[in-house]
């Protein structure tokens, strides 16, 4: 209703505005009519030729105006004529004059200055030629709109303040929908945080209240096997618990890069291999099209090796078929280029422009299994941009999706 109401008001401004300069339009086409009937009179005055009883002035455009004069016309005087009554109503407009003699059928000038914005034609070619018999001056305006525009104060200043408010109106508008959007992501970061949490916590509770048993040191295979389950899911903890703390680190740009050369290829080996376990248990395949023939790069070896873990995990994770994969590296000028490429459930285009946001998670429809905080891609764009780099994501629905890493080579 508020965006409604100021879209009103502007509306209604831009028509006042607009009524109101045609209104200082019609007003100065009165006033250089009444001026120039005044010229013309003096002028019927000084040759001592009856007055017509018509007006003899005629306007042939929104900035050009004729007057007969029945007689030859002083060029000089007649320059100090219109200077003499534009001042008696305050036509400031810059203006240039000319006039038509008979004899010689042409526009002619006069070399006369004096007033501030009168001047004899600068081009009198320009100035176009009425198709009329009879001795006539014609005046020309230059920058009516301008000049116009320029004493329409009120009307400027209104506007103006109205853009100002519009324009902060607008930016509170942004950021309190970017503040509701960023605490729905939170909450739904809180949420599944919590669900991360509490999951191991309820199976270490369990651990632990089997351990109580006294008897459970008769079956060492059992006890082993309820502390080593502790062993683990206290693993996973500390790795939420340390995803987020990176997550924290990297916002305050606290995190110092232990940058050497280093061989891309080995990373992408050394991923693939930390990837082993889980795409065994989905029962997929990775492809490695390793084309660059310059595939050194200058990086934190722990850092990009998780950036690219993170991208193969997301391609396994989110598949509901057999994944495979093909990550292929091609060198385009000094950069090696990198490119993860999935059979996945895709992403559609309106997501494909948030996921690298903080907390951000793409619905995923029925596949409910996949768990997480939304922070992985967040953290592969951020390392991908401390190293130089630059990341995209190219995807369709049910077709799979292709990231694609640049960096530039050591």
């Amino acid at each position: 209703m508020a965006a409604v109401s100021i879209l009103g008001i502007t509306l209604t401004q831009v028509y006042w505005v607009r009524k109101a300069f045609d209104l200082r339009e019609k007003q100065f086409n009165r006033d250089v009519q009444t001026s120039l009937d005044a010229v013309a009179n003096r002028i019927f005055e000084i040759n001592k030729t009856p007055v017509p009883t018509n007006s003899p002035v005629d306007q042939l455009s929104t900035n050009y105006f004729v007057v007969l004069v029945n007689g030859p016309v002083n060029s000089s005087v007649l320059g100090v004529l219109i200077s003499s009554e534009f001042e008696k109503r305050k036509i400031t407009a810059d203006y240039e004059y000319g006039v038509y003699d008979c004899q010689d059928q042409c526009m002619k000038g006069s070399d006369f200055k004096s007033h501030k914005v009168g001047k004899a034609m600068a081009s009198l070619e320009q100035m176009p030629v009425w198709k009329n018999d009879g001795y006539y001056f014609a005046v020309q305006f230059s920058r009516i709109e301008a000049n116009l525009i320029s004493q329409m104060g009120i009307w400027i200043y209104s506007s103006a303040v109205m853009l100002v408010v519009i324009f902060f109106f607008v930016y509170t508008l942004f950021v309190i929908l970017k503040q509701k959007r960023l605490s729905e992501i939170q909450r739904d970061f809180i949420n599944n945080m919590t669900h991360e949490f509490k999951t191991p916590l309820s199976t270490i509770a369990i651990s632990s209240e089997v351990l109580r048993d006294p008897l459970i040191t008769n079956t060492p295979e059992r006890l082993l096997n309820y502390a080593t389950i502790i062993q683990n899911e206290t693993n996973r903890l500390k790795q939420h618990v340390e995803r987020v703390l990176q997550m924290a680190r990297l916002e305050k740009s606290d995190v110092a890069l232990r940058k050497e050369k280093l061989d891309v290829h080995e990373l992408i080996r050394d991923a693939v291999q930390n990837s082993a376990l889980l795409l065994q248990e989905k029962k997929g395949e990775i492809d490695l099209q390793l084309n660059a023939r310059h595939s050194w790069i200058t990086a934190d070896k722990l850092h990009f090796t998780n950036v690219l873990f993170n991208l193969i995990d997301n391609a396994i994770k989110y598949n509901q078929q057999q994944p495979k994969l093909i990550i292929s590296t091609v060198n385009v000028n000094d950069h090696v280029t990198i490119e993860v490429k999935d059979n996945g459930i895709g992403i559609n285009s309106e997501n494909q422009r948030k996921i690298f946001h903080q907390f951000y998670r793409v619905p995923t429809g029925n596949l409910h299994d996949v768990k997480g905080f939304g922070l992985g891609l967040n953290y592969v764009k951020l390392m991908v941009e401390a190293h130089r780099g630059k990341i995209s994501v190219e995807s369709e629905l049910d077709k799979g999706s292709t990231f694609k890493i640049v960096l530039p080579t050591a």
